[in-house]
């Protein structure tokens, strides 16, 4: 049985379209993907992505062990809510999962990981932390879920819904988070637990506080709390039980090139928000234009763009990997300095006509053969090319405008400018390589 997050029902009163994305019920557009994709980068948009896993690590020494658990060094990490993104790695240096870590105090941080790779994740850290860190605790916080809105005017649609919010988050840096206890309707009760998280009250209306769970375990929804441990300075204050309210943690940070929040709170309260949103005219979207939003940022996709048969120093990814710090070790780090990259990860603009990039297709280069990871239509790239050519060809009623991109990992001695073949179906076609990103909050910043 696939699982469900707890806008499932909302999702399917939208007619979404709904597919199984790594055993979960999830939906991919809501009627049409390119306008999906469109209004991310005009306006403003909304996805659910509560199907991703918070892990709450805690206890003494928890940075000191996150300093040798992931590749990136949280020890830049000194301001309360800052934010990391990195690869979590094995021994031989290859890509276990790509996760974002927040600092909330020396003695709590929260990572957020991929959905088909979180069970994976949190058996690597509790193997590490025995090993390593006996007095930390990892609790998976299976009562949260998440909400990102993306777009230009995401935020001035987040602060509509919550006006108590905008003082907290109005001068929010980007990658950088904060806890806002507010107060609003939540949806009727039963709504607001996913499947497989419990039954009975809601943990909104019944808020009870965290218990450690065992390493490994999960923690059903009713018996979870809406509240998040954090300190008076990181702008966190518990509310009462009973309290008509829920303490959301507002990230600035995204998956699309644009602008906005991404959202972690209790499920009941991730309903009463996209509730709300949608009514001040936010577009709920699905994956498929997240993944083509992903692919014109040049964000990297685990289990295309990376996985556990390749390094970060080949996928674009050197710059998440720090070896400032001669002294830190970290997991992987031995094996990543034995073995110097043969391959990088470039970007790829179609320029023949004729086919759209997609994953395994070969790059033919001067150098030799590579591989697209990720491949797609390009919606933004699309619509500047057709205007062009309908200036250059007014009348036309017919204009082929269609434009395609890629990320493809090849020899590491290829260049920007470098024109490659790609084997499209039975044909070669020319495309130049770039570098990423494509589009960046609305810009174009590639040569259609």
């Amino acid at each position: 049985m696939l699982k469900k997050t707890a806008l499932n029902p909302l999702h399917r009163d939208a007619s979404a379209r709904m597919v199984d994305f790594g055993g979960w019920d999830m939906p991919i557009h809501y009627g049409s993907q390119i306008e999906e994709h469109h209004v991310v980068r005009r306006d403003a948009g909304m996805f659910d992505v509560s199907h991703m896993v918070v892990l709450d690590m805690k206890g003494d020494g928890v940075r000191a062990f996150l300093r040798y658990a992931l590749a990136n060094d949280v020890e830049k990490l000194q301001t309360s809510g800052r934010a990391l993104y990195s690869c979590l790695l094995r021994d031989d240096g290859y890509v276990l999962d790509d996760l974002i870590v927040y600092f909330i105090d020396e003695s709590f941080f929260r990572i957020v990981v991929n959905a088909g790779t979180a069970d994976k994740d949190a058996a690597w850290f509790e193997s590490l932390r025995a090993k390593h860190a006996p007095a930390v605790t990892i609790q998976r916080r299976n009562d949260l879920g998440i909400l990102a809105v993306q777009g230009p005017n995401a935020r001035e649609r987040v602060w509509q819904v919550l006006p108590d919010a905008k003082p907290a988050t109005a001068e929010l840096k980007p990658f950088t988070a904060v806890a806002v206890t507010t107060e609003f309707s939540l949806p009727p009760r039963g709504g607001g637990c996913p499947e497989g998280a419990g039954e009975g009250e809601s943990p909104l209306l019944n808020p009870s506080p965290p218990t450690p769970l065992p390493q490994g375990g999960t923690n059903p929804c009713p018996s979870s709390t809406a509240l998040l441990q954090t300190p008076a300075a990181f702008g966190g204050a518990p509310f009462e039980k009973g309290a008509w309210g829920a303490e959301l943690f507002i990230a600035r940070t995204g998956y699309t090139g644009e602008d906005g929040f991404e959202i972690i709170a209790p499920h009941d309260a991730i309903v009463a928000l996209w509730q709300k949103l949608t009514a001040v005219g936010v577009r709920p979207c699905g994956l498929g234009a997240r993944d083509t939003l992903r692919l014109e940022a040049g964000m990297n996709l685990y289990g295309q763009d990376m996985d556990e048969t390749v390094s970060p120093l080949e996928s674009g990814l050197a710059w998440t990997v720090d070896f400032k710090d001669a002294a830190r070790d970290f997991v992987g780090k031995a094996a990543l300095l034995a073995q110097p990259p043969a391959r990088q990860l470039i970007g790829l603009l179609l320029l023949d006509s004729g086919g759209v990039l997609r994953a395994h297709q070969i790059v033919h280069t001067d150098h030799g053969d590579g591989e697209i990871t990720s491949g797609t239509f390009s919606p933004t790239l699309s619509e500047q090319l057709l205007y062009s050519r309908s200036v250059k060809a007014p009348g036309n009623s017919f204009v082929d405008a269609s434009c395609a991109i890629a990320l493809a990992r090849v020899p590491n001695t290829v260049q920007d400018g470098d024109i490659v073949a790609v084997a499209v179906r039975d044909k070669r076609l020319k495309a130049r390589v770039v570098k990423p990103p494509f589009v960046k909050q609305g810009k174009i910043l590639v040569g259609a």
